[in-house]
């Protein structure tokens, strides 16, 4: 969302690497950023009343950017509640069930079949309503491009993942090739790609799944 608005990385905004798999979410002061203990969270030193503010939670995020830079969320109340039902599909449905489905069929230290087998048909029932959804139109809140697409592309990118085969699913498929040739998702695609690495050693698993991740604080 930053590089389609136009804000570019090193000379608009700095990134700033939060180690999950070593518990860097739960340091105090991201805890006072993200009170979630999750990524990603916004600072914005510039904020509405020219005093810094922090977000947390991706489509709090996405709407905030598009009220301070305009963009990619329509003026239109018809157009604009049609972005924002389909952000909260993402935030909802895609988000919740595509992490799950990736959870159970990969990071799940037991293979649950029940549990596979429920979040991967969720995972392709969910690729089937945003097929349908593309069959006439060009993005999927419309034929504009929005936050709702900046939203939902991300977690199509790990589909193999998810048990999907794209040849299910042609119109999403076209949508998201489409979106992935967009220079500023490859450009937001590529931040921080190289630090990351898989998260399936003991002590991530306890981190991100076990006693860790559920103590108080």
């Amino acid at each position: 969302m930053l590089e389609e608005c136009g804000l570019r990385l090193g000379r608009d905004w700095q990134v700033h690497a939060v180690n999950i798999g070593q518990g860097d979410q739960f340091k105090p002061d991201f805890l006072k950023i993200s009170p979630n203990n999750r990524i990603p969270a916004l600072v914005d030193s510039d904020g509405p009343d020219g005093k810094p503010i922090s977000i947390f939670e991706s489509g709090a995020i996405l709407l905030y950017l598009a009220a301070k830079t305009g963009k990619f969320l329509p003026k239109s109340d018809r157009a604009k509640f049609k972005v924002l039902e389909w952000l909260m599909f993402q935030m909802g449905g895609v988000g919740p069930m595509l992490g799950q489905a990736h959870h159970f069929r990969i990071y799940a230290p037991e293979k649950i079949e029940y549990a596979i087998n429920r979040y991967t048909n969720e995972a392709k029932r969910l690729y089937g309503v945003m097929d349908k959804q593309l069959e006439n139109q060009k993005f999927i809140a419309g034929n504009q491009y929005t936050i709702a697409d900046i939203a939902i592309f991300p977690w199509l990118r790990s589909w193999q993942n998810q048990g999907i085969d794209w040849a299910d699913y042609p119109h999403l498929k076209a949508w998201f090739d489409k979106i992935a040739a967009r220079p500023a998702v490859q450009r937001g695609v590529a931040v921080l790609a190289d630090a990351r690495k898989p998260l399936t050693d003991d002590k991530s698993r306890d981190i991100l799944f076990g006693k860790t991740q559920y103590e108080k604080r």
